[in-house]
């Protein structure tokens, strides 16, 4: 009985370990489908764009092209539609919580785009495709339809899904999606490389410079940077440096942008998701991610800011009388394309001001949050 016993744990264990392989092998192939997916201009009306064509891999996952906007905003598929907000990394956007409210700190957090209206990943790849000013795709079925005329995404379609896949254009779709969420989940988009990681593993030595930034950053007792850009603890690992809520900081309206768009258009925030009907969310935007923030301007959800140094001295107007100029125009700053509520007001008006050294230290150590293969890209005079 006993040697019954082992013999059909043996084969239980062999087929659970049988089944796990094949998983692993399922979830490898699904990885591979979704980076071909990624870099491929099947998903565009015209077949002019990828999804790296706005994410691209080898500038942080970022639109780096100017689109005569100054990298504003990315271009559509028909190459004359701009879209209204800067187009985000993906970098570190696996760690993204979907949206939801927050009781205890009466707060929405999470959610994919800068207004959190999508949960996951894989729910935030399917829009660009049918968005008439991005990728331009009339419809899923037109998609789907060009997947199956496609000898090699046909085949791994089946491969992975089975025979049937094509039978049902929703689960098509939502499957494509899942591919892409499957390879932005992938290390490559998430290293946790930068010297700032390197430090915490003893194998950095910060500079004068990017010691100050990194106290700075961490003490409310001189600035407010932690409030927002911190989830976890002083220096833990692995940190995304935003806690995913959403703020009103007063940002102006992009002329620059608006001139060629839109001239009359008001980004409303938190209030362009359909979810939310409060008007004090008015204007509330998500913390993006610090992580590869040296690389990724323009700043701000309009890309209204060409320098991070410009965004801090922007912060630091708010408690600084002497901060009356912004840099980039040499004019006085513009006021706020939403009204900041006075909750907002308040947690900007906690800050320390901040004299030009502390500025550029601040700054410094937001350099070092870039990860390993990007550092080459960072500007000396941002």
């Amino acid at each position: 009985m006993q040697k019954i016993n082992i013999i059909y744990f043996s084969i239980f264990t062999l087929l659970l370990f049988s089944e796990c392989n094949a998983k692993n092998l399922n979830n490898e192939k699904e990885k591979i489908l979704g980076e071909q997916l990624f870099f491929d201009n099947i998903l565009s009306k015209n077949n002019t764009q990828s999804c790296a064509t706005c994410h691209n891999p080898k500038h942080a996952f970022i639109d780096n092209r100017d689109n005569g906007v100054g990298g504003a905003v990315s271009l559509g598929d028909d190459q004359v539609s701009l879209g209204t907000r800067n187009t985000p990394t993906v970098s570190y956007a696996m760690y993204i919580p979907k949206f939801h409210y927050n009781a205890k700190k009466d707060k929405y957090i999470g959610g994919q785009f800068y207004d959190g209206r999508k949960d996951t990943l894989k729910d935030q790849a399917g829009e660009p495709p049918l968005n008439p000013t991005e990728m331009g795709i009339p419809s899923k079925q037109f998609l789907v339809n060009r997947l199956k005329n496609n000898k090699q995404y046909n085949k791994q379609f089946k491969e992975l899904y089975g025979d049937d896949v094509f039978d049902n254009t929703n689960k098509t779709y939502e499957l494509m999606t899942q591919a892409i969420q499957s390879f932005e989940q992938t290390k490559q988009f998430a290293p946790f490389d930068s010297k700032y990681d390197r430090f915490l593993e003893g194998k950095y030595d910060l500079s004068v410079l990017e010691d100050l930034g990194r106290t700075l950053f961490f003490s409310n007792n001189n600035n407010n940077c932690a409030s927002c850009h911190v989830l976890k603890t002083e220096d833990s690992p692995k940190e995304t440096f935003t806690n995913y809520a959403y703020h009103n900081i007063g940002v102006p309206k992009n002329k620059r942008l608006l001139s060629k768009n839109n001239k009359n258009f008001i980004d409303h925030g938190l209030l362009e998701n359909l979810q939310i009907t409060n008007i004090k969310y008015d204007g509330k935007i998500k913390v993006p991610t610090l992580r590869n923030i040296a690389v990724t301007s323009p700043y701000m959800h309009n890309g209204v800011f060409d320098k991070l140094t410009t965004v801090v001295k922007f912060y630091d107007k708010y408690v600084n009388k002497n901060r009356k100029i912004n840099p980039e125009t040499n004019q006085a700053w513009a006021k706020a394309e939403v009204k900041i509520g006075l909750e907002d007001l308040k947690l900007l008006k906690k800050a320390k001001k901040l004299n030009d050294r502390k500025i550029k230290a601040l700054v410094a150590f937001m350099n070092l949050l870039t990860d390993k293969k990007y550092e080459h890209l960072i500007k000396k005079d941002n």
